[in-house]
């Protein structure tokens, strides 16, 4: 499916290279005041063609609001946006419907679809659908935003070089600020040269790379969230993974804490200011399931874009015969930097539906 969600629930359409995409969102509070402003910088974050690490196709990514908005006010009927496909090369991709590109989903689609799946620019499959969900990751942020909850991530690292971590017991509302505002997202700045290099060096050896993107989740009132199969992590876990190219997902100490004693990942309860916390957050801001009110923090894999320029062994789907493929198109040496925004929306999406379940529970 493309729809997600209980409370408040996205829809996803539309192709990389049909007449446009979009996103219905159902289920919004009326009356929440839309700023188109901070909606548009959250699209420009992830638009093509803006910069060197990304794929030259520009696209504007202009969202036209069609329904469930009135007078910059929600109305509490569905909210739909369409998002204008206007710099398409559909020629690119006459090859791949009978010979599939290694790791796309150009194969799994043609079985699934019986060969009636749109391949231009990888059709539904597209990374392109991510801009209707950072169009509707925009929507919720604002509306968490005035309830005190701040979302923002960075790139972790781009191969083996790497980011500083989030603090997870501390912080600043600046650096939130100032992460959810750019386009290459880092807690130390002086990481982005190196960064730039390695990406650069993939893309002129006509290759890519992947890398990790961490996302940190403050304001968040203790309590939310359920036990078992509706968790803070099945819920962030399960939007996360509708990202095309996210490969892992670790919550707090993730994987690593596997590697530590009881005593060393436990975090330790303290009253500071009369307000429970914890001396460390290993546990990422979550215990079974629900929150601890202490930042939510997780990390994201992305895998290296699959379409890159070299020569690569595929089959020929017609023939039945091994064959040799060279892709053509515009596509991101690095998708992480792009990604970011994505993880980010793809948190209030999540955050939203908890609160909204929250409340429902509350209510009865």
């Amino acid at each position: 499916m493309s729809s997600w969600g209980n409370g408040v629930r996205i829809s996803v359409f539309g192709e990389s290279h049909g007449e446009g995409i979009g996103a219905v969102i159902d289920g919004l509070p009326p009356g929440e005041e839309l700023d188109l402003d901070e909606i548009y910088l959250q699209m420009s974050r992830r638009a093509p063609g803006r910069d060197k690490a990304a794929t030259p196709r520009l696209e504007k990514d202009i969202p036209e609001i069609l329904s469930g908005v009135l007078n910059g006010r929600t109305t509490g009927a569905p909210l739909c946006a369409v998002i204008r496909n206007t710099n398409t090369r559909s020629q690119d991709y006459g090859n791949l419907l009978t010979c599939p590109r290694p790791a796309h989903a150009d194969y799994t689609g043609y079985i699934r679809y019986n060969g009636f799946n749109d391949i231009r620019g990888g059709g539904h499959f597209s990374g392109r659908l991510t801009a209707p969900i950072v169009f509707a990751g925009a929507v919720c942020r604002q509306i968490l935003a005035r309830r005190g909850i701040r979302i923002a991530a960075h790139i972790a690292s781009v191969g083996n070089i790497e980011d500083e971590r989030f603090c997870g017991t501390d912080i600043p509302d600046e650096l939130m600020d100032r992460l959810s505002g750019s386009v290459f997202g880092l807690i130390d700045p002086s990481r982005e040269e190196k960064m730039r290099a390695l990406i650069e060096d993939c893309r002129m050896s006509l290759d890519s790379i992947g890398g990790t993107i961490e996302c940190a989740v403050t304001g968040m009132p203790a309590g939310a969230g359920s036990p078992m199969f509706y968790g803070i992590e099945n819920v962030i876990s399960s939007v996360v993974f509708g990202i095309p190219a996210v490969k892992g997902i670790e919550f707090g100490s993730g994987f690593s804490g596997s590697e530590l004693r009881g005593s060393e990942n436990n975090d330790e309860f303290i009253y500071e200011d009369g307000r429970v916390k914890t001396v460390t957050n290993n546990c990422g801001g979550i215990l079974g399931g629900i929150s601890t009110g202490m930042p939510i923090i997780f990390r994201a894999a992305i895998k290296p874009t699959p379409s890159i320029s070299r020569p690569q062994n595929t089959i020929d789907l017609s023939t039945g015969e091994s064959s040799v493929l060279e892709i053509h198109g515009r596509h991101d040496p690095c998708i992480v930097v792009r990604a970011v925004p994505v993880i980010e929306a793809a948190a209030a999406l999540a955050i939203i539906n908890i609160l909204k379940e929250a409340e429902r529970l509350g209510a009865e």
